[in-house]
Parts: structure tokens; C-alpha cells; sequence
């Protein structure tokens, strides 16, 4: 029998979150090898399965970048970011200060920037939440569903202040680098 969680009887108890330190103790012991998971407010949550377009978008977009700010920042993919004592998530892209730091997590973020179709729900609430709460200077959604690229800026309190949605045919360009602009267009989908 598979029990749903939290169990409804615990809703009204204190819930202890898992520490970053403890999640990364658990992973180096091979705790999640054969699992696709992040570590979002203390909870080990499973990530959402990836296709072939978000897999292709997350390239672009990691491609682009990283032509455009070489020698100015780290552009790096599916790689673990230290957003607090309770958060290590896993955004499909990560740009950071350059760092030759081999043995901890980036803290802090000029650009995050996530895939999503069947993750936008938990792109939009979740993860704009706790990237809000973070040291990131501004988050992206490439949308596949609508076809756009939602940006995030403006963090105050944990809360991001705009929000503004480019389609096709437009350019974004980056907070920390206005000379680096993405083409919105080369990386989402082909329309349908």
C-alpha cells in the first residue's frame, strides 16, 4: 500500500527539513543514484522527466550563452546550486561568477534558468519562490507550452517584483551582461 505524504494526520505538525549538509551526505553515500531528485525547502523531490525538446532547449540556451559570455561567467547545466541551509536544486542552467571553487556549490547566481512543459506549475510556483528567496539576480522560464520565455527580475523579500514574456522574433538580454542577448526563437520548439 503506498500512503500519500505528507499523511494527512502530520499536516498540523512541525515537519524537520532536511539540511543541505545532510542531503549532499546522503547522495555521496549513494542514496539517490538510481533517482532524478533535488533538495527544494528541506524535501527531496523527484524531477519532473525530460523529452527530447527540453533536452535540446536546455543546449541552446546553455550553447548560447556560453559563446556569448566567455571568460565573464560559468554557464554550466543540470548542476547543483547552493540556494540555502535547506535548498540545493538543479536548475537546467546556472550562470554564475567565474570560479576555479572545486569543492562547493555556487551561492549565488546572475541567471537561472529553467525548462519547462510538464514542470511549469512547479517552475512558476516553487521553484520562482525559492529562486526569489535566493541570491539570483534574475530566473527565466523557457516555456514550451506557451512558447514564450518568462523573466523574473526584481527580488525584494523573496518576491520577484517583474515579470515580463518574450515570443519569438524578440531578444533577452542578461542583467549582468546587456551586450549578451538570447534569441527567444532559437531556443524553444519549433511551433507545432
Amino acid at each position: 500500500m503506498v500512503m500519500p505524504l505528507p499523511a494527512p494526520e502530520l499536516v498540523d505538525e512541525h515537519i524537520r527539513p532536511l539540511k543541505r549538509v545532510e542531503y549532499e551526505r546522503l547522495a555521496s553515500e549513494g542514496f539517490f543514484d538510481d533517482e532524478r531528485v533535488e533538495l527544494l525547502f528541506g524535501a527531496v523531490v523527484e524531477m519532473t522527466p525530460i523529452d527530447r525538446a527540453h533536452v535540446l532547449s536546455a543546449y541552446r540556451v546553455r550553447e548560447t550563452l556560453a559563446r556569448r559570455l566567455e571568460g565573464r561567467a560559468l554557464v554550466l547545466e543540470g548542476s547543483p546550486f547552493a540556494a540555502s541551509d535547506i535548498s540545493e536544486p538543479e536548475p537546467d542552467i546556472l550562470v554564475t561568477a567565474p570560479s576555479d571553487d572545486w569543492t562547493e556549490h555556487p551561492t549565488h547566481a546572475w541567471l537561472v534558468v529553467e525548462v519547462a512543459r510538464s514542470s511549469l506549475r512547479k517552475d512558476r510556483g516553487v521553484k520562482a519562490r525559492l529562486y526569489g528567496l535566493s541570491e539570483v539576480d534574475e530566473y527565466w522560464i523557457v516555456n514550451h507550452e506557451d512558447g514564450v520565455v518568462e523573466v523574473y527580475r526584481d527580488r525584494v523579500e523573496g518576491a520577484w517584483r517583474t515579470k515580463t514574456v518574450h515570443g519569438r522574433g524578440e531578444t533577452i538580454a542578461m542583467l549582468r551582461c546587456p551586450d549578451v542577448l538570447v534569441h527567444v526563437g532559437e531556443i524553444l520548439p519549433p511551433p507545432e
